[in-house]
């Protein structure tokens, strides 16, 4: 075992010795997207696991191990990662533990510090973790987020944006089955070896591969039939995860529907404009919002050309652009509502409602504050502007079964389908 380190506060750090010797393990909260990132460390001499682990013994360890009052996604990432540093798999005296942190006022900024009050109480003191965050909370000699590694981890979340859009298109309506995951294996595999040749993350590469990502899959054989389209929003873990969410796209999949889930590339322009706000609303650093300002260019730039590849092929619907989403939500909520998703969750699914797709799953964990208020709390006055909007919002806890979460759902559903026979 390395020799642990330890900053003034205590914690662990993640050395550069470590770098070389550790395995780090990494929560799949977006399969296709945490997929690329883990083929972009790995190229960054990391060597990483994805935890795929789910089930019982998952939301056991997290009960076990974190108070039950803390919310649904940090139990499940707990009980995800002590999981696995008990399932004998791992080396846990040469095991790092891998989880982003946005800076936000919920209680996700306390996953960290959460977390490492249950690896000692789970007897795993020595484990370090390491925090992946743009505003400076905790950094580490092994691990530093530069400039060229963050356009690459942004490039990873873009394709997967673009891949996990796409199959949701066209997955509902292939002729042969299975030819959608066998499209996405196929570019998850591409792009990997595409990093391996530091290539992938530019302007003109990134175009190039949006034009024939959007090309290949608008080749696979379908047969297009009118379905009923169904919208998931919410608390971004409960969102994208099917730990969290019981596999709710699969779900949905089954139940013939098409499903429409906004992408994360939204979610990272939303924390970068955050910055912007604040510092023009209460001052700050000049220097810091000129590099936001640039930061935020740079992927509205890199969005504008995901969004006109889309646009080339009309058999799919593309993503509308940051600023236009932001507008559309104004007469709704403040910009000042940045707790959590804060007022982009409101916004997504002004979004979907404009674009057509006008039943929708807000999902939440319980007891989840800013979802309370930004998703719950903002459907009467959505629906109140916009009457055809079949909205309902499902909770996700321990406590909350999966039987009944989908009953809530099917009655969404029954809705939906007594609209569209009517049509």
């Amino acid at each position: 075992m390395s020799k642990l380190i330890y900053d003034k506060t205590g914690r662990i750090l993640f050395t550069k010795e470590m770098k070389r010797e550790y395995k780090i393990l990494i929560p799949n909260m977006l399969p296709i997207h945490f997929e690329l990132i883990k083929n972009i460390l790995e190229e960054e001499g990391y060597d990483c696991d994805l935890l795929s682990s789910n089930g019982t013994n998952v939301v056991k360890m997290g009960l076990q191990n974190v108070h039950n009052d803390t919310c649904y996604p940090c139990l499940l990432v707990v009980g995800q990662f002590i999981d696995a540093l008990e399932s004998g798999k791992y080396d846990v005296n040469k095991t790092a533990l891998f989880i982003t942190q946005t800076g936000g006022g919920c209680r996700a900024s306390n996953y960290i510090h959460l977390l490492r009050k249950a690896l000692i109480k789970a007897g795993y003191p020595q484990v370090p973790v390491i925090s992946v965050n743009l505003a400076g909370l905790e950094k580490n000699p092994g691990f530093k987020l530069r400039i060229p590694l963050i356009k690459k981890m942004a490039s990873a979340l873009m394709y997967g944006d673009m891949l996990m859009l796409l199959s949701n298109q066209v997955r509902p309506y292939e002729k042969n089955k299975g030819d959608t995951k066998k499209m996405t294996s196929y570019w998850v595999k591409k792009m990997a070896d595409q990093y391996k040749n530091s290539t992938g993350f530019g302007k003109k590469i990134m175009a190039k591969n949006f034009n024939s990502i959007v090309k290949d899959y608008a080749n696979i054989p379908i047969e297009k039939t009118k379905k009923i389209k169904v919208g998931i929003v919410g608390e971004i873990y409960v969102k994208y995860s099917p730990l969290a969410n019981n596999n709710l796209a699969e779900f949905l999949y089954n139940e013939d529907v098409e499903i429409v889930v906004p992408g994360i590339m939204d979610f990272i322009i939303f924390k970068v404009d955050n910055r912007i706000v604040d510092i023009d609303l209460y001052g700050g650093s000049k220097l810091k919002r000129l590099i936001c300002d640039k930061f935020k260019k740079y992927l509205e730039n890199v969005q504008k050309i995901f969004i006109e590849s889309i646009e080339k092929f009309d058999v799919f619907l593309a993503p509308q652009p940051f600023e236009k989403i932001k507008s559309a939500v104004k007469p709704y909520i403040g910009y000042g509502a940045k707790m959590g998703e804060g007022w982009l969750l409101t916004a997504e699914m002004i979004e979907l409602i404009n674009s057509g797709v006008e039943n929708i799953i807000c999902t939440q964990p319980f007891g989840c504050l800013p979802n309370h208020i930004v998703g719950k709390g903002m459907i009467r006055k959505i629906t109140n502007k916009n009457p055809q909007a079949n909205i309902v919002s499902v909770d996700y806890d321990p406590g909350a079964t999966k039987v009944n979460q989908e009953n809530r759902i099917k009655l969404m559903l029954a809705t939906a389908r007594e609209r569209f026979e009517n049509n």
